[in-house]
């Protein structure tokens, strides 16, 4: 299925350039020939039915239409079993272990700690120290959070997983990711976290305007962006009862709670043969994504949920704000989505 998700997409592209080219060539023609093309003796309408290019064309528009419908109705059914529909199993008793990725976070990562440090049933704080160069170590122990230090830098990625893998050496029973930059806000568990008695995980949007700080890293081009890849990314998953597994709308946020039986099932799936060596298609970019996928794929029930998202402190280690970054991580999503 994966194989047909991307010839039908790559079809639709090549298609698509083909289709346009085809009438902007035609315009062209019909402007500079002008007073020919009215004294001509066929109308402009069957220059067009008699043109070749056009058949063909038509052609392979009604075979790739009938090659989707083929794909909707392979879909009716993808993960409509008693398995992806209303199951109530309450956590009665909450343990709550959240990790976070810092990088020379210094200036935020007090109250990045403490925010979430104080929420009910949150246990333990570990903070994954990507070989900061300031004082993030110091001031994150002395707010309350245990510290995983490394003696080189990683990447993101790296943290995100070693973050994962510490949780369960914990008794926490729900697991949250965040990040320590003071774009989360540790309140939101308190919405996130009760759908986990219907679903495996939640993963926070920030898509939302109401709930989003006008000077927050997300402008127009990230937010339209994400939607799109986050719609193309639920393509990948069609149903065409629920138009997929779940609602996608926000690709790039890294904020989420999940089971710790969830986490379980899947955190086997980032390395090659229980390996320290990441599979192929995880890399700092696609980490998050990566894990929905996994997710999807062990058939783990998600939910996506609207979250508060504030203003950056200090300087983003992504440089996703800046246009260029921001393309070649969107490529980099879309290739993700065709090939993994």
């Amino acid at each position: 299925m994966k194989k047909f998700f991307f010839i039908l997409v790559s079809t639709f592209v090549a298609l698509f350039i083909i289709n346009i080219s085809w009438i902007i060539a035609n315009l062209f023609y019909w402007s500079i020939s002008g007073i020919d093309v009215i004294l001509s003796e066929t109308t402009l309408l069957e220059d067009i039915y008699l043109s070749t290019y056009f058949i063909w064309i038509v052609w392979a528009d009604v075979v790739w239409w009938i090659t989707l419908l083929i794909y909707a109705k392979q879909r009716k059914a993808y993960k409509s079993d008693s398995e992806h529909y209303l199951i109530h199993n309450p956590l009665d008793t909450k343990k709550i272990c959240v990790t976070m990725s810092a990088y020379n976070e210094e200036e935020i990562i007090k109250d990045a700690v403490t925010d979430f440090i104080k929420q009910p049933n949150v246990e333990r704080v570990i903070v994954i120290d990507n070989h900061s160069t300031d004082k993030t170590v110091e001031i994150a122990e002395s707010a309350g959070a245990k510290v995983i230090t490394k003696k080189s830098n990683k990447g993101y990625a790296h943290s995100w997983y070693t973050g994962l893998k510490e949780t369960l050496n914990t008794d926490a029973n729900i697991i949250v990711l965040t990040d320590a930059d003071g774009t989360f806000s540790g309140y939101d568990m308190a919405k996130m976290i009760p759908y986990l008695d219907n679903c495996d995980m939640v993963i926070g949007s920030r898509m939302t305007q109401v709930l989003s700080e006008e000077t927050n890293q997300n402008d127009t081009f990230l937010v339209w962006g994400n939607k799109f890849l986050g719609a193309f990314f639920q393509l990948k998953y069609f149903n065409s009862r629920h138009m997929g597994v779940t609602q996608f709308t926000d690709v790039g946020c890294s904020y989420r709670c999940m089971r710790r039986e969830s986490l379980e099932k899947i955190i086997g799936d980032f390395t090659k043969n229980d390996s320290e060596e990441f599979v192929d298609e995880v890399d700092d970019i696609t980490i998050g994504l990566f894990t929905t996928q996994r997710a999807i794929e062990n058939d783990l029930r998600i939910v996506e949920i609207p979250i508060t998202f504030k203003e950056r402190k200090g300087t983003s280690k992504s440089g996703v704000t800046q246009k260029d970054k921001a393309i070649k991580y969107g490529l980099q999503f879309i290739k993700f989505i065709l090939t993994s």
